[in-house]
C-alpha cells in the first residue's frame, strides 16, 4: 500500500483528496490542525490517519515525519502533498503588512518546511526501501495569472510555481519529483473563510469598496459552483501515479477564457478586462 501525507485535509481540496485516494487503496496520513477535524476524517475510512500538522510550527513538523517514519517501517513515503493555504482578500497599496506576511507564512515558508522535512522520507534518505516519491504542490490559476485583490494570495502561488521548478530540477539526483496542481475556481471553503475574515469590511470606506465587493462575489460564487474537489482529487492522483508526469496540471472550468486566452493575451490587455469586470478606471478615463 502507498502512503501519502497530504496537509491542510481538513476541508476542501485535502480533505476531498484524503477521502479519494483512501478509498482507492492509499495509506493516508491527513495533517490537521484542530484534533475534532482528524477524528472525523478518521472515522471517514481506515485507510485514513490524522496527524497534527501546523506547518507553521517546527516542532509538529518534526514530530509528524517521525510518526511517518515509524509507520513507514523503512520503507519511502510516495507522495508529500502541500496543500494547506489561506486567502485573505484586500488591496496591496494598504493591505496591513502582517496579513501579507502571513501568507507566505502558511504557504510558501509552510509549504518549504514540509517540503525539507519530508525529504528524506520520499528518497533523499536512500537507506530506505521501494521507489522514490514525489512532492504535489497545490497552487492556483492564480499562480500563473495574478488578480486585483488577492496580490498576497497570489504572490505566494507564483512563489510556489517557481519552488515547484527548482525542487524537481534538483531533487532528480534522488529520483524525487516535484509537480504542480493548479486548479481554477473549486467548490471549496478557502473563499467562504474569506469572507468571514473580511466579514467587518477593513476597505468599506477605501477607494475600492465597491471593486471589492464585486470581487468578493465573484470568488464566492466561484467557490459554490467550480469544479467538484474530487475532480482535483484525481489529478493529484495521476500527478503521484503517471509513468511520464506533466511538470503542471491545471484543473480549470471554462480553462480556455479563464486561463489559456489570458495567459496568451498582453497583460495590459488583460488589465483592461479585470478594470472592466470589477468597475475600475483611470481618473482621466
Amino acid at each position: 500500500m502507498k502512503t501519502v501525507v497530504i496537509t491542510g485535509a481538513s476541508t476542501g481540496i485535502g480533505r476531498s483528496t484524503a477521502e479519494y485516494l483512501a478509498a482507492n487503496g492509499w495509506q493516508v496520513f491527513a495533517g490537521v490542525r484542530k484534533e475534532k477535524d482528524g477524528v472525523a476524517l478518521t472515522e471517514a475510512d481506515a485507510h485514513i490517519k490524522h496527524i497534527l500538522l501546523d506547518v507553521t510550527n517546527p516542532e509538529q513538523v518534526d514530530a509528524a515525519v517521525e510518526t511517518i517514519r515509524a509507520a513507514l517501517e523503512g520503507q519511502k513515503l510516495a507522495g508529500l502533498i502541500n496543500n494547506a493555504g489561506i486567502a485573505n482578500m484586500g488591496p496591496l497599496a494598504v493591505q496591513p503588512l502582517d496579513q501579507f506576511k502571513a501568507h507566505f507564512d502558511v504557504n510558501v515558508f509552510g509549504l518549504l518546511r514540509a517540503s525539507q522535512a519530508f525529504a528524506p522520507l520520499l528518497g533523499m534518505d536512500e537507506s530506505l526501501a521501494g521507489k522514490p516519491g514525489r512532492i504535489v504542490n497545490i497552487t492556483s490559476v492564480g499562480g500563473r495569472l495574478a488578480s486585483p485583490f488577492l496580490g498576497a494570495y497570489t504572490a505566494t502561488k507564483h512563489a510556489v510555481e517557481s519552488m515547484t521548478d527548482s525542487l524537481r530540477r534538483e531533487l532528480v539526483i534522488f529520483g524525487i519529483d516535484a509537480i504542480a496542481v493548479g486548479p481554477g475556481a473549486v467548490k471549496t471553503p478557502i473563499w467562504d473563510k474569506a469572507e468571514d475574515a473580511n466579514s467587518s469590511n477593513p476597505y468599506s470606506n477605501s477607494p475600492w469598496a465597491k471593486p471589492i465587493d464585486k470581487f468578493s462575489e465573484t470568488m464566492l460564487e466561484g467557490g459554490r459552483t467550480g469544479l467538484d474537489p474530487e475532480v482535483i482529487a484525481k489529478t493529484i492522483e495521476n500527478a503521484l501515479t503517471a509513468k511520464k508526469p506533466k511538470a503542471r496540471y491545471a484543473p480549470v472550468p471554462d480553462k480556455l477564457t479563464n486561463f489559456t486566452l489570458p495567459m496568451l493575451l498582453p497583460k495590459r490587455v488583460v488589465d483592461g478586462f479585470f478594470w472592466k469586470r470589477f468597475g475600475m478606471k483611470a481618473p482621466d478615463a
